[in-house]
């Protein structure tokens, strides 16, 4: 039976998004289309009586205006919302700012494919001569971090995102759902697809096909030891949302860069 409710929500579109750039922690602000998003998923959680006790989010801009838009939306603006780096998107170090076209036609679409989506493979470290890495390391949002500005992440995995990602969410989250309390967290698209590979228990080779468009609430229902009742389920128009995923899928083919 289920006990509890979670919804997970990738932020909605940024404007490196639809240059289909890697954006990972360069602070990239939500496109046009990704305000619509936000704005359209707050109405349809509204339409399905949903809410929020609290809401979590990252660091990030893209993913902090999100959930203020779905709250604006919803009319319970006055609604808690915390934020942590360790719900940041993945760093993907020297890839930052680069497009994924291009980059499949340089290294293949197979690698590509394994930067983006495999569980274990990190990309390449970011260094000082990056051109987005004093923009990340100097912003003094990641002054307010629990661990050391040197400590912070070069480079991660999918696995090392879920590694930093646990601790917050094992001693924060967890204690307000089993509060009864409806979460939101407004995240990125691999800080959720962690969450969702802890919770679900998805195979180190399966999470590299669980795809999550941008503005699309994934509802949980879990019951009181947090394990999944039923499969997960992504609310809204479900034709609209299998062509979002095939959109994100296709982003890492090898096609000249306009």
């Amino acid at each position: 039976m289920s006990k509890y409710r979670l919804v997970l929500l990738r932020h909605g579109e940024g404007a490196w998004n639809k240059e289909n750039r890697f954006c990972s922690w360069v602070d990239q602000k939500l496109s046009e289309e990704g305000v619509k998003e936000a704005r359209d998923c707050g109405r349809l959680l509204k339409e399905q009586g949903y809410k929020f006790d609290l809401v979590f989010t990252s660091l990030l801009s893209r993913s902090i205006h999100t959930a203020w838009l779905v709250l604006e939306a919803m009319g319970q603006e006055w609604v808690p919302v915390v934020k942590s780096w360790r719900l940041n998107e993945r760093h993907y170090g020297a890839l930052i700012g680069l497009n994924r076209a291009e980059m499949a036609l340089q290294h293949g679409e197979q690698k590509v494919k394994q930067w983006r989506r495999s569980y274990n493979i990190s990309p390449p470290l970011i260094d000082e001569s990056h051109p987005y890495y004093t923009e990340i390391y100097n912003d003094r949002r990641y002054a307010t971090c629990d661990v050391p500005k040197e400590n912070l992440p070069r480079a991660e995995s999918l696995k090392e995102v879920l590694d930093r990602l646990l601790p917050y969410w094992n001693s924060t989250v967890v204690p307000e759902i089993q509060k009864g309390k409806t979460i939101l967290i407004s995240g990125h698209g691999n800080s959720c697809r962690a969450i969702l590979k802890h919770l679900e228990g998805v195979s180190d080779e399966d999470i590299a096909s669980v795809t999550l468009p941008t503005g699309v609430p994934v509802q949980l229902e879990l019951d009181e030891n947090l394990k999944p009742v039923k499969p997960r389920q992504l609310l809204g128009d479900q034709a609209k949302i299998q062509a979002a995923i095939k959109k994100v899928e296709d982003q890492g083919k090898a096609k000249q860069a306009t």
